[in-house]
């Protein structure tokens, strides 16, 4: 009969401990709820308002139900927002990604001297506020500016890269502030890669190429995959530098999702709208989530 009460007694200890260790995680629980989950739920049920920043809206909002996503929707300035941050986003990511990629697999067997002296170089980019980035890239890509300087001194054309391309101007300053992060994941990686792998293969006859594709590569997919999910979210939110750089022009050239709800929440004073704007990023950051997630999932 000793044998119930010890298992009940034993029970009871373990429930008292998981009671403990809850009561620890009371605090973030409460800070994760209060910071995180409130500000996202007000976020979804202001989309589904008239919310304004004047006017009697301001204060008296009221609940309009899908108004806000159909006059998105109806809109035809959505539709360009969408394309410029599905080009803005490609872009950025491959010549981020490649890039980052590139850097990390050159410096990965060079001396510690060589990579303490073009790492920093390369991680002045990503450290610089958003705003600095933009003015350094206006004053680069400025009709005036060094790039038409280089190319005046090779006796070549200059180009007004800001009006003429704004879109390929706003990438490749995105790509010039992003590429350090991309290239520490994949210099971390890199150096988990044992050596006697990649020399085994090129003993069996396998060139370089053929190494970094079917070696290296597969070996470093979960950072792949990780590098690749948070550079979308990262960039799916990109705002300052855009707005700074070309403040999403010209016209709607260079107007992304972030722009077009900055326009309608603050510009024209309609939260309601802005938000649901908002939503419509997160579902886009969502989605490709997913795809990532489907796409990069380990074999079994």
């Amino acid at each position: 009969m000793a044998k119930p009460a010890a298992k009940k007694v034993g029970k009871m200890a373990v429930f008292r401990e998981d009671m403990k260790k809850s009561v620890l995680l009371l605090p973030a629980v409460i800070l994760l709820f209060g910071f995180f989950l409130v500000p996202i739920f007000l976020t979804v049920y202001y989309s589904f308002t008239n919310m304004a920043l004047t006017g009697s809206a301001a204060q008296n909002f009221q609940f309009v139900g899908l108004d806000n996503y159909l006059s998105m929707f109806t809109d035809p300035t959505t539709l360009i927002a969408i394309k410029n941050t599905l080009v803005f986003l490609v872009g950025s990511l491959l010549g981020q990604s490649v890039i980052g990629f590139l850097l990390a697999y050159l410096m990965k067997s060079k001396a510690k001297a060589f990579r303490s002296i073009l790492g920093p170089c390369i991680l002045a980019g990503w450290v610089m506020p958003e705003i600095v980035v933009s003015m350094c890239c206006l004053a680069f890509f400025d009709v005036s500016g060094t790039m038409n300087m280089i190319l005046q001194a090779i006796h070549l054309p200059g180009v007004d890269w800001i009006y003429g391309h704004p879109m390929l101007t706003v990438i490749i300053a995105n790509v010039w502030h992003g590429t350090a992060f991309s290239m520490m994941n994949f210099q971390s990686a890199l150096d988990n890669v044992s050596g006697d792998i990649e020399e085994a293969a090129r003993v069996d006859g396998a060139n370089r190429i053929q190494t970094l594709i079917r070696i290296v590569v597969p070996c470093i997919k979960d950072t792949i995959a990780t590098n690749t999910m948070l550079n979308t979210l990262s960039t799916l939110g990109v705002f300052g530098l855009i707005w700074a750089l070309t403040g999403g022009g010209p016209g709607t050239a260079t107007t992304t999702l972030p722009i077009y709800m900055y326009n309608q929440g603050m510009k024209n004073f309609q939260l309601g709208q802005g938000t649901a704007i908002g939503m419509l990023i997160l579902l886009i950051g969502g989605v490709c989530s997913v795809i990532y997630t489907k796409v990069m999932k380990p074999e079994s």
